[in-house]
């Protein structure tokens, strides 16, 4: 076969454009760092890709979501707290006054002091985060409980507020306000109220109301029990997502990221053979008449 100049020129133009082609390629993956930038470029690799971000993005938005539940089951507890504090200061209230050599003068004080602390309880129990009433199951934008003569009345919804922490994990995060702040509660508060303003009623008279106000300590007890077991739960699932985010970034930064250190190599040898192929190119191609003179 006859190789002739415009071969030489044509096979060497070809040569150039891939030389330049691949010295593009590593430069542009330099400065990107990416291995792709486009799907045509690898659609393996970008199909992966779409797979493991995919993950990634839904444990981040669980990550957003753990945050929603701390609020949730942070202000709760705080408010059972509250309400405690209230209880034990209505019942310290009923035995200091169960003795008989009180007088009508400090049975109507501590009367006073209990009415506000009732007040003070329907204030906690309709706490809200935000927009929210935390001890109105699902029904958030209502109050749980309104206060009445004969003590109070509360919303029977017992529905859940569930968060999905993980894929197919919900946590419920409330507590009802028939579990914190049941009817009786009110209606035992009322009565010690009304014990205080009856001239008639005695010390023991006070004294038998203090089982009931145990029994609603012990329930206040058991709420903060739920929701800290629930606070706990949380945190597992969180340590876990954790990881996974974790996990699921290294897969994506190794199925997407180049090894910078070996695609500068790449491009350092690469601008080397494509100078020299430039320089060699140079000699093959003789730019004029005069060159085939000399």
């Amino acid at each position: 076969m006859r190789v002739t100049q415009s071969m030489l020129s044509s096979n060497m133009m070809n040569n150039l454009t891939s030389s330049l082609s691949r010295l593009d390629k590593l430069n542009t993956q330099v400065a990107t760092q990416k291995k792709i930038t486009k799907p045509s470029d690898d659609p393996v690799v970008a199909m992966k890709g779409i797979v493991y971000r995919r993950s990634l993005e839904e444990v981040e938005q669980f990550q957003r979501n753990f945050n929603e539940a701390y609020n949730w089951v942070e202000n709760t507890d705080s408010a059972l707290d509250k309400a405690k504090l209230a209880m034990d200061r209505i019942r310290e209230l009923v035995v200091q006054t169960s003795n008989d050599t009180y007088d009508a003068e400090q049975r109507e004080a501590t009367k006073a002091e209990v009415v506000q602390l009732k007040e003070h309880l329907v204030e906690i129990a309709n706490t809200k985060f935000g927009e929210k009433y935390l001890f109105n199951g699902t029904a958030t934008t209502t109050k749980p409980v309104e206060a009445s003569e004969t003590g109070a009345t509360v919303s029977a919804n017992g529905g859940k507020v569930e968060l999905e922490l993980s894929k197919g994990v919900h946590i419920q995060v409330n507590i009802t306000a028939q579990e914190a702040f049941p009817a009786g509660l009110f209606e035992d508060v009322q009565k010690v109220i009304d014990t205080l303003e009856d001239d008639t009623k005695t010390g023991a008279d006070l004294s038998a109301l203090l089982d009931e106000l145990d029994v609603h300590l012990a329930d206040n007890s058991t709420a903060r029990a739920k929701i800290g077991a629930r606070f706990n739960r949380i945190e597992l699932i969180e340590a876990r997502a954790s990881e996974q985010q974790v996990i699921a970034s290294r897969i994506l930064s190794e199925n997407e990221d180049v090894d910078f250190e070996q695609v500068v190599t790449d491009l350092t040898v690469q601008e080397t053979v494509h100078k020299a192929a430039l320089s060699v190119g140079a000699r093959i191609i003789q730019p004029s008449l005069m060159d085939f003179l000399r």
